[in-house]
């Protein structure tokens, strides 16, 4: 796909996105009776997160579930990696809590073993129906979760965007406007890995992010720079000489 196609993508999806209902995917914190009327009322479906110790009663309707035949378990070997094997375990319409027995959700239990014996598992309940067909990808689903931890939030705190608490100390709106300018650079910069080969080249270059981040401020500082592209170019070696600035 070229850039102008990527653009015009882009337009068409968030032309959409006033019409399109989300599906929130969060953590054990937000699987409790209030949260989900919230989401439902709003017209949202759901992936949360709930962990045995949290959701005794729920775990027991599974376990019953299951004994009498009415909860579904089968594994199945990873397509691209034979020595991963996936466990599902998956029973729909079960209270979330004795508290709320008119809060009615699905639970789904994975385990996921690999060659070496190493285990994880992990569960989630969701308003969405869970058959063998879509139960992939619904753990696939939730267990995005962490890759938008990993790759937005913890890369805005530590690879050199600076976002912290302190963001919160600033007078009426100040916090705010650092904030969406920290996420208008971050978006600039995914646009430019996706799309610019020369950035991804820089950044392969120099390693880290925040390394390139530091390469090009001092250079931005220090040398006579008509573009960004001359940064780039002067980054991985293959630049005009910049003069200094006087």
């Amino acid at each position: 796909m070229n850039f102008d196609a990527l653009i015009t993508t882009i337009r068409e999806d968030f032309g959409k996105h006033p019409h399109l209902k989300c599906v929130i995917v969060e953590d054990g914190l937000s699987s409790n009776a209030p949260h989900i009327e919230d989401l439902r009322q709003d017209g949202h479906h759901f992936i949360l997160g709930a962990k045995p110790g949290d959701h005794g009663h729920l775990f027991e309707q599974m376990d019953e579930a299951f004994n009498a035949g009415q909860a579904v378990e089968f594994s199945k070997a990873d397509e691209n990696r034979q020595d991963i094997l996936h466990t599902y375990r998956f029973v729909n319409g079960v209270a979330l809590n004795k508290s709320n027995p008119d809060v009615q959700v699905n639970l789904l239990e994975y385990w996921q073993l690999d060659g070496k014996g190493k285990v994880i598992r992990f569960s989630r309940v969701t308003d969405l129906e869970i058959t063998a067909a879509n139960v992939y990808q619904i753990m696939r689903a939730g267990r995005a979760r962490w890759r938008i931890e990993n790759e937005t939030f913890n890369t805005l705190k530590n690879q050199g965007y600076n976002l912290d608490h302190n963001y919160g100390l600033g007078k009426k709106h100040l916090s705010a406007v650092f904030v969406y300018l920290t996420v208008l650079a971050f978006l600039v910069d995914q646009v430019q890995q996706l799309c610019c080969p020369l950035f991804r080249e820089a950044l392969v270059f120099r390693k880290r992010k925040r390394r390139l981040w530091s390469g090009i401020r001092n250079r931005f500082e220090l040398l006579d720079c008509p573009s960004m592209e001359a940064i780039l170019l002067h980054i991985v070696g293959r630049g005009k000489p910049l003069p200094q600035l006087e």
